[in-house]
């Protein structure tokens, strides 16, 4: 996501070299490539033009301080400028009402409106401990009713069903009814999509709005959409009282303009941010943290967050304990760390939030090798003996032989999963010691490797 426009910004920030003040010179040609690579996002243009005048009058005359770099000076008003552009600080759903707190829904067909209700519905249960009902009243496509059903279903909150013959209005008003009386926390109302704009559609989405009276009104948009994104939220925007927009398949290959133009054209917020498939795969949407991925620093603080969800903290702990004891990191253990990154979306899920200097790294992974590579090694490792993946330093010349042939693999395979095991065991070692330096350095040599 963003890469083309993270690549530009980063050759920009290059091109300065070591001069004590910013200066209106000095970053000209600097702010010139801003230009050329927010309008190449995809960015609208206004939003262009306000930003580099922003970025212009907050940058020059900046005293370059220390350490710092005249680019690390600039990049630090360009994060800060963007941050404001996408809108400042996170703002979640607001929950300042008597329950249930009804969310409403809308969006055209195709942007992932329902898939999307269904992540909330999980992330507003699994984040805020929220007893959530959803309901569609989407009475054009039968399969759309049944299409909630079974997301809602996985997402492990409940449904209301409704049937193509009733009216949206009397579906929506059911579903309230029985939200009280079965003391929800949040109604969440799915709303038919159209392929376009239409009169129809919009006099059909402000009865609903009117009837039901929603807390927030939420504008589902594909990010893939680049400026039509903008333009459609505009118009929606102008028809409802929206309150937030929710930003789909940002993980895409799509250049990213939607997630910098909304904010500044509709003046809403993007309160959430769909990535992936997957159910899980909807992320709290904060302008600081997305700013810093688009300048390449990375996102650790959403990385953290995704670790917590994805890891088993009774394991974590028991693992740290071991850790610390000295008993060391053993191949069970090893085979255990890549089951928890593959939950937690696998490699290239965490590598997307990394800086990019580490991310690069994972580029060199050829496609679908990741999920080989896990497999493989789960293989290889189940076909030791307890012994042997407690203590690897047994395993010699004829067990290798008698493992790769129960896992199916060449020899080399193991030697080469030994050879990873060892790098990793050589970074725990550097974590229990704190040498975050050190880690660092340990995982340029590991990470390529693990393609092979």
């Amino acid at each position: 996501m963003l890469d083309n426009l993270t690549n530009r910004l980063a050759r920009v920030m290059k091109t300065l070299k070591g001069e004590a003040r910013l200066t209106e010179s000095n970053i000209a040609d600097a702010l010139r490539e801003v230009r050329m690579a927010l309008l190449e996002a995809d960015v609208a243009l206004p939003v262009v033009k306000d930003f580099v005048a922003a970025v212009k009058e907050k940058a020059v005359g900046e005293e370059v301080i220390g350490s710092l770099s005249p680019g690390q000076a600039l990049v630090g008003v360009v994060h800060a400028e963007l941050t404001k552009i996408m809108g400042g600080a996170y703002e979640g759903i607001n929950f300042n009402t008597q329950p249930p707190a009804i969310v409403l829904m809308a969006g055209l067909q195709g942007a992932g409106k329902t898939t999307t209700v269904g992540k909330l519905g999980k992330f507003l249960k699994e984040n805020h401990k929220k007893k959530v009902l959803v309901v569609s009243c989407d009475v054009y496509r039968p399969a759309a009713i049944e299409q909630l059903k079974s997301v809602a279903g996985q997402a492990g909150v409940d449904f209301f069903p409704s049937t193509t013959g009733e009216k949206p209005e009397a579906i929506a008003l059911a579903a309230l009814d029985w939200a009280k009386r079965h003391y929800h926390d949040v109604l969440l109302v799915d709303t038919a999509g159209r392929l376009a704009i239409d009169e129809e559609m919009m006099a059909e989405i402000k009865r609903l709005h009117a009837a039901i009276n929603p807390i927030e009104t939420l504008f589902v948009v594909d990010a893939m959409l680049g400026q039509d994104a903008v333009n459609t939220a505009k118009a929606f925007n102008e028809a409802l009282p929206l309150t937030g927009v929710v930003l789909t398949k940002l993980d895409g290959d799509a250049r990213g303009g939607a997630a910098l133009s909304v904010r500044h054209v509709t003046g809403k917020p993007i309160k959430f941010a769909g990535v992936g498939e997957k159910l899980s795969g909807l992320e709290a949407f904060h302008p600081e943290r997305m700013a810093s991925r688009i300048l390449g620093m990375g996102d650790v603080l959403s990385l953290i967050e995704e670790a917590k969800k994805g890891l088993d903290e009774e394991k974590a702990v028991a693992f740290a304990k071991k850790l610390k004891s000295g008993k060391g990191f053993d191949l069970n253990d090893f085979k255990e760390q890549i089951g928890q990154m593959r939950n937690m979306g696998g490699l290239s899920a965490l590598m997307d939030k990394m800086p990019a200097q580490i991310a690069q790294m994972a580029g060199q992974l050829p496609a679908g090798a990741e999920n080989k590579m896990v497999g493989r090694v789960e293989g290889i490792i189940n076909s030791m003996t307890p012994a042997e993946r407690a203590k690897p330093e047994l395993i010699k010349a004829s067990r290798k032989r008698r493992i790769a042939m129960g896992a199916g693999v060449q020899v080399q395979e193991v030697n080469r999963l030994l050879n990873q095991f060892e790098q990793s065991q050589k970074m725990m070692k550097m974590m229990t010691k704190g040498g975050i330096g050190k880690l660092m350095r340990g995982m340029k040599g590991m990470l390529p490797g693990m393609g092979r």
